[in-house]
């Protein structure tokens, strides 16, 4: 298999960084942009081989409005626009951008020497559109309390998730990404009971144990994401998410990464459209998605052909 970047199958790390930034719209600035992607590939390795302890790894995703710009004779076959979807008050927005840089590891100042490397050398063709840090919580819990991304999948079978395979030859080894920033309201989660809130994820919270599929109510964010397919097997998408806060906002950077935009496309549908029956995901309600944006990251190979 094409060797595909190592961020997008690597296990979770406690530090993280997601930029996203827009292109200056010239031939000069995408020959400039070219260049600076065809490096990021040794860029990491020099800093895994000066930190091998820190696990560092750069993730460089191409906006599905810009890619024209970057390769305007090849595309993915199946990037497109972000689903943008609502129901009433709960709305996912598209709000597309050019670049995405998602530079994790164990040691938040190797994420920032790194996320100031690649931004100085893009230089003044880039503008910074939204910068988050992302951070490990506890025993890997979201800031509701509960634990996240228990549903991953698990060894190789992160790769054939999240990874493209050779029905798209051209670009086998990239993997198409979703980033979506939600803004808790966590106020108005901590003032319902724990029951309720069980309820609503279809877990417990002090131990994670998943409740029975018959004890889920329509509306519990497990049974809205526990999708599957028209063979009756399991739709994966493979989450690298993390919260973010400070002490005036706080909330969730959900990324997802999958070999197809398909299954996060149809469990975006379940949450927030819902079963077709009025049952929508009712963590939406404690929470509001405020960017959406959806990227391919190319093969390291298809990034060093650039130059």
């Amino acid at each position: 298999m094409t060797l595909f970047q190592s961020g997008v199958v690597a296990e979770a790390n406690t530090d993280a960084q997601f930029i996203t930034l827009n292109i200056v719209r010239s031939a000069a600035a995408v020959a400039h942009l070219r260049q600076v992607l065809a490096e990021i590939p040794a860029t990491e390795a020099q800093f895994r081989q000066q930190y091998p302890e820190a696990d560092l790894h750069i993730t460089v995703a191409i906006g599905s409005e810009y890619w024209d710009q970057l390769s305007p004779t090849q595309r993915p076959a199946e990037l497109s626009a972000f689903p943008a979807c609502s129901n009433g008050a709960i709305n996912a927005p598209h709000t597309p951008v050019d670049l995405l840089l998602h530079i994790r590891s164990e040691r938040h100042d190797l994420n920032y020497q790194a996320s100031v490397m690649l931004t100085q050398r893009l230089g003044s063709d880039a503008s910074l559109v939204e910068e988050m840090h992302g951070f490990r919580y506890l025993e890997m819990r979201d800031l509701t309390g509960f634990v996240d991304g228990t549903e991953n999948p698990q060894g190789e079978d992160r790769i054939g998730v999240a990874v493209v395979g050779d029905d798209d030859p051209d670009f086998a080894g990239g993997s198409y990404l979703h980033l979506q920033r939600y803004e808790h309201d966590l106020e108005a989660w901590n003032n319902i009971s724990v029951k309720q809130q069980e309820d609503i994820f279809g877990r417990t919270k002090a131990d994670n144990q998943e409740y029975a599929s018959a004890d889920k109510a329509a509306f519990a964010h497990t049974k809205r994401t526990s999708l599957k397919d028209a063979e009756g097997r399991s739709i994966e998408i493979l989450r690298h998410s993390m919260p973010y806060g400070d002490l005036s906002q706080r909330g969730l950077m959900f990324i997802a990464y999958g070999c197809s935009p398909e299954p996060f496309t149809k469990m975006l549908e379940s949450m927030i459209i819902g079963d077709g029956e009025g049952h929508h995901d009712h963590l939406m309600d404690y929470t509001q998605a405020l960017t959406g944006q959806a990227f391919f990251a190319p093969s390291v190979a298809w990034l060093e052909k650039l130059v």
